[in-house]
């Protein structure tokens, strides 16, 4: 086994000591260094270059967050775990979106923190791209060279033939408020109808451009994300799409938000119609995690989408707006089929029962999730969806249960059923090409420019 080389970071130098004693029986791993700051955690990280760095997330001047920030885009490869006293959501979100692994909180014993580590590493290893031999002569060179025209052509060859159009199903997750669990939800659903359909093509896009934190659920390292697409939008086909998609252990293609707001300008409405082409021609289910807002890249989103899933809590802001999107949605020419409605987090102790809210809104629903915070956050603090290692909880089943009838309904004989699957995949790429109408993008054009 491999030794796992850690740096501990932490203010107090009675910690550190306390924690390499936690670890001095642990052979498989080496204390190589330590750090009381986090300017000192940033030299030694350099110098070190640890495979592990554990740090504590309250220190003077550079606190734990901002250093893991530095971290991630100076020792990229490095993993972070971050310790606290503090068990705080805020934290574990702002850690998280950083770029740390994981959260642990004082104190632990020695099995958690070792454990811990082992886990992190091994995640970091499965993600670690595979490493390619550069070739040892010119002849060589001239093969592999050779060997890479042949695929060119060849992928060149597959992609002209009409025969690969896989029309894919578009479902925008989109949440009735903000809080109400569509990011999980999104993530969720798409593991689950991976697992339920494994040789079916699956991807997630993680549209909240300013705010997306799928990678944190998935636990996946941001090399590439959307504001990459955004820039090369003229040139961009499905191979490009794919060298700037990350493959998660489950096979689901991951689409990541850009690392910033400011990067998040970048991305338009028209780098949505493009990749919606792209991955229409390539997957059978894309599921698109949004923003809970209108503006203009969401309404692109929704505009285009198959399918809306409409993400709800027995919270009444959260009725009143799902009210409110149903009215909206049929004055933009929505189809009252294209929205599904879930309400999410039920407890039945809040008292409204889920037929109060469909008598209420008027509008079916698809499926109820049970709340269970203690699973979720459990899922969100190990980047490990509850679909995959906690599926005998309610909230699992709920969303295993959910993802089936999904797909039982995306793909049911009544839908379509004169045009055959060639003839649904040639209606959806139709779709997305088609111009909207309006006199612009944002929601004052379409509600009143539209013929």
């Amino acid at each position: 086994m491999s030794t796992i080389r850690l740096l501990i970071v932490d203010d107090s130098a009675d910690t550190r000591e306390n924690l390499k004693k936690l670890l001095f029986f642990e052979n498989d791993i080496e204390v190589v260094g330590t750090a009381g700051s986090g300017e000192e955690a940033i030299q030694q990280a350099r110098r070190l270059r640890p495979d592990i760095v554990l740090m504590d997330i309250n220190m003077p001047g550079m606190d734990g967050i901002a250093t893991v920030e530095a971290l991630t885009r100076e020792v990229p490869g490095t993993q972070v775990i971050m310790m606290s006293v503090q068990n705080d959501a805020d934290y574990l979100r702002r850690s998280m979106l950083a770029g740390a692994r994981e959260y642990l909180i004082k104190p632990f014993s020695s099995d958690e923190l070792s454990t811990s580590i082992r886990r992190v590493y091994a995640l970091a290893q499965q993600m670690r791209p595979p490493q390619v031999e550069t070739p040892i002569s010119p002849q060589a060179g001239l093969e592999q060279r050779g060997i890479a025209q042949g695929i060119a052509q060849a992928t060149a060859a597959r992609m002209s033939t009409p025969q690969v159009t896989r029309g894919a199903t578009i479902t925008a997750i989109f949440g009735a408020k903000g809080g109400v669990g569509a990011t999980t939800l999104a993530v969720n659903m798409a593991l689950a109808l991976q697992q339920q359909h494994p040789s079916a093509r699956v991807a997630l896009v993680d549209a909240d451009l300013q705010f997306g934190d799928v990678s944190v659920f998935l636990n996946l390292e941001v090399t590439r994300t959307l504001r990459d697409l955004a820039e090369a939008i003229e040139e961009a086909d499905i191979q490009f799409l794919h060298d700037i998609s990350v493959t998660h252990s489950s096979g689901v293609k991951v689409l990541l938000a850009p690392l910033t707001p400011v990067d998040a300008e970048l991305v338009t409405p028209e780098t949505f119609v493009k990749m919606f082409e792209l991955l229409r021609s390539e997957y059978d289910y894309v599921f698109v995690n949004t923003r809970t807002s209108l503006h203009e890249p969401v309404l692109t989103i929704l505009d285009h989408a198959d399918k809306i899933l409409l993400v709800m809590t027995t919270e009444i802001p959260a009725i009143r707006n799902t009210k409110n999107f149903f009215e909206l949605g049929e004055q933009l020419g929505y189809d009252e089929s294209k929205i599904e409605l879930v309400l999410n987090r039920y407890d039945v102790r809040t008292g409204i029962k889920p037929e109060a809210i469909q008598s209420s809104i008027r509008h079916p629903l698809l499926a109820v999730i049970e709340a269970n915070e203690r699973v979720a956050i459990d899922a969100l603090n190990k980047g490990i969806p509850f679909v995959i290692n906690q599926q005998r909880t309610p909230i699992a089943q709920g969303v295993l249960g959910l993802a089936k009838r999904f797909s039982e309904k995306v793909s049911s004989p009544h839908q379509d059923e004169s045009e055959g699957s060639a003839g649904r995949a040639g209606r959806r790429e139709q779709q997305a090409r088609t111009p909207k109408k309006g006199k612009d993008g944002s929601l004052f054009g379409k509600l009143f420019g539209r013929s």
